[in-house]
C-alpha cells in the first residue's frame, strides 16, 4: 500500500491548518508543520521542550518577541517580498502578535541541541534564479534558502522558498535525496493550480495544499500557465546524514538534457 503523500487540509475555526505531525499519516516527515491565520490583535506563542521551532511570516504584519528581543515586520505576500523568520531551540519560544490579517507557517522537529535564537531577514535569504536558459527556459525559478546545514549546522531542519514563473517547472531535473521533504503550496490567484509528482504518483497542487515526500522519491513539479506558484520547502535531516546542497541526485534517465539544445 502506497503511503499518503499529499494533503488538502482546511483551516479550523481557530485558524489552524495542520499539515504534518509526529503522529498523523504524514509522520514519516518527522516534522510538525502548521499554518496559522491570525486577525489583527491576535497573539500566539510557539515553542515546546525538546523541539526546535521556525516561525515564517507568509503575509501580514506581526510583532515577533523571542529571547528578550522583539521586532515588528511585515510582508505583503510571498510573491513580491522576501521572508522574515524566527528560529529558536528547545526551551525557547516565539511570541507572535498580529498587527493586521496575517498568515504564519510554523515548522518544528525534535532537537535537544541548544543554539542562539536568530531572526532571518529578507537580506539573509536573497532570491536567486535557477536553471536560467536551460531545458528551453521552462524550469527557470527563483529560490531562497533561509537556513540549511551550512547556515545552521545545529539544526535538524532545512527551510527555503521557491517561486515558479507562470507555467514553469521546479525540482527539475527530476531528483531525489534520502531525507524526507515537505512542500507547502500557494498561488497568486485562488483558482491557480499545478502538478506535483511524488514518485509515480501525480497530484493537483492548489492553494494551501502540500506534499509529503518520502526519502528517495523523485519529486519534480510544475505550475499551470497563467499562475505563479510558491513552494515552501522543508527538509528533515536524518541522524548522521544531513541534507546538503550537493545531495541533489538527478534521475539518470534525464541527465542528457543538460547538454541538449
Amino acid at each position: 500500500m502506497e503511503k499518503k503523500v499529499f494533503g488538502y487540509p482546511g483551516f479550523d475555526e481557530k485558524g489552524e491548518q495542520i499539515l504534518t505531525t509526529y503522529h498523523n499519516e504524514y509522520r514519516d516527515m518527522m516534522m510538525d508543520i502548521r499554518v496559522y491565520r491570525m486577525g489583527d490583535g491576535d497573539e500566539r506563542t510557539f515553542g515546546r521542550e525538546g523541539e526546535e521551532v521556525a516561525v515564517l511570516l507568509l503575509s501580514g504584519k506581526v510583532n515577533f518577541k523571542w529571547d528578550g528581543q522583539e521586532k515588528t515586520v511585515s510582508r505583503k505576500d510571498v510573491f513580491t517580498q522576501g521572508p522574515w523568520c524566527v528560529h529558536v531551540c528547545t526551551g525557547d519560544s516565539v511570541v507572535v502578535k498580529a498587527m493586521a490579517e496575517t498568515e504564519v507557517l510554523v515548522q518544528a522537529t525534535k532537537n535537544r541541541n541548544t543554539f542562539g535564537a536568530k531572526l532571518y531577514a529578507p537580506k539573509d535569504a536573497p532570491w536567486n534564479y535557477s536553471s536560467v536558459g536551460k531545458f528551453g527556459n521552462v524550469a527557470k525559478r527563483r529560490v531562497n534558502t533561509i537556513f540549511d546545514h551550512d547556515i545552521a549546522p545545529w539544526s535538524n531542519m532545512v527551510l527555503g522558498e521557491v517561486l515558479n514563473d507562470k507555467g514553469n517547472w521546479s525540482g527539475y531535473l527530476p531528483h531525489r535525496h534520502p531525507q524526507p521533504e515537505t512542500y507547502y503550496f500557494k498561488f497568486d490567484r485562488p483558482e491557480g493550480f499545478g502538478a506535483s509528482f511524488v514518485g509515480d504518483q501525480v497530484f493537483k497542487s492548489t492553494d494551501g495544499s502540500f506534499s509529503a515526500i518520502p526519502g528517495g522519491e523523485l519529486h519534480p513539479q510544475a505550475a499551470a500557465p497563467g499562475f505563479q506558484m510558491y513552494t515552501c520547502w522543508m527538509i528533515r535531516h536524518l541522524d548522521g546524514n544531513p541534507w546538503l546542497q550537493t545531495d541533489r541526485c538527478e534521475d539518470e534517465r534525464y541527465t542528457w538534457l543538460h547538454d541538449a539544445e
